[in-house]
């Protein structure tokens, strides 16, 4: 007496890849696109933060460091690391990562610079809980 039914044991991927490949375009578009500064900062708080797409970061550290994209740049260099920097980007968008103990005069003059070369300034900020 043999079976009507036969049972095939092989197993179907292509259902499975299907999945996996819409799982990947689901994690890639909600995903933030932020990249983080590596250098010690302590940000200020903000109720409302945005997320920004950054090309060229500027960070001052509680040292009084300045940083243009994590390279070391002297205060007088600042303008001419931000133009090449900015000549570098797609967009002209500078993210200021300031340390809360600099005091705001540093603040704005690297604001000044990178206004006076058309380019949108952000202020980075840690969102309050």
């Amino acid at each position: 007496m043999k079976s009507r039914h036969n049972v095939d044991p092989a197993f179907s991927m292509s259902s499975m890849t299907d999945i996996i490949f819409l799982l990947l375009i689901f994690f890639m578009l909600t995903s933030s696109f932020i990249t983080p500064s590596g250098l010690p900062v302590n940000l200020p708080s903000s109720k409302s933060t945005n997320i920004v797409m950054q090309k060229v970061s500027v960070t001052i550290t509680k040292d009084m460091l300045y940083f243009v994209n994590d390279k070391r740049v002297a205060v007088s260099d600042i303008e001419t690391a931000i133009k090449r920097e900015l000549r570098n980007a797609d967009e002209g968008v500078v993210v200021l990562h300031i340390d809360k103990s600099v005091p705001t005069e540093h603040l704005v003059r690297v604001a000044g610079i990178a206004s006076s070369l058309k380019a949108k300034v952000s202020i980075a900020a840690q969102p309050n809980e």
